[in-house]
């Protein structure tokens, strides 16, 4: 893997682990569930570097949430 790809994929984990830290400590602090908004921001992040890493574009429907 090159340099400028590992270091962009281990930002894109800086970046949910910080998100997913910020949902964990609002379930455990307050006893809040998430808004979907974040719940839909931190699986866009995810299918980003899954797409980073696979090296392909996915041209998929987005998954269909009630909002």
């Amino acid at each position: 893997m090159s340099t400028s790809k590992r270091e962009e994929v281990s930002s894109h984990l800086r970046y949910i682990r910080q998100e997913l830290r910020d949902l964990d400590q609002m379930l455990g602090q307050y006893g809040l569930l998430p808004e979907l908004s974040e719940l839909k921001e931190v699986y866009n992040s995810l299918d980003a570097l899954h797409q980073l890493l696979s090296g392909k574009v996915k041209k998929k429907p987005k998954p269909e949430f009630d909002d």
